[in-house]
């Protein structure tokens, strides 16, 4: 245990927080998600939902300035429809912690697939709501 990190950041999860670079992509997925299929690093955080997981990670991550949305959220699929509570849900987690959250962009479903499969890495959650999956891109960490 380190003071200031957050319990809900495992070892490995920090030793990838630390080296992602600027511009790289990783997935919080659901506990439905395709990971191990889609991706060759994957993460395990069964039990935590994504909220608890943006909470730890916000106050260690730099989301990405340069881009017009650093979140990314998978869209619904023709027939379905979005909790609109999901998506608040994770932009509260963020705020609490940094008083502002960045936009988030709605991409198709496979579309999502095909950035995952590029993400950093794969983390899966416990995280149970329908559509729950979320990318979030690393920014320039601004110097001390």
């Amino acid at each position: 245990m380190l003071k200031g990190i957050h319990p809900a950041i495992s070892p490995e999860l920090l030793k990838i927080l630390a080296e992602m670079g600027h511009g790289d992509e990783l997935v919080l997925s659901d506990a439905h998600f395709p990971a191990h299929q889609l991706h060759h690093q994957v993460i395990r955080a069964d039990g935590l939902p994504i909220a608890t997981l943006l909470e730890a990670i916000s106050p260690l991550f730099e989301f990405d300035q340069y881009v017009e949305a650093p979140l990314a959220m998978m869209s619904a699929v023709p027939g379905d429809t979005l909790d609109p509570a999901v998506e608040e849900r994770y932009l509260a987690a963020i705020r609490k912690v940094n008083g502002d959250a960045p936009k988030v962009e709605r991409v198709e479903r496979f579309a999502f697939y095909d950035r995952a499969e590029k993400a950093y890495a794969v983390v899966v959650t416990g995280e149970t709501a329908k559509y729950g999956n979320i990318i979030i891109k690393k920014g320039v960490t601004p110097v001390f």
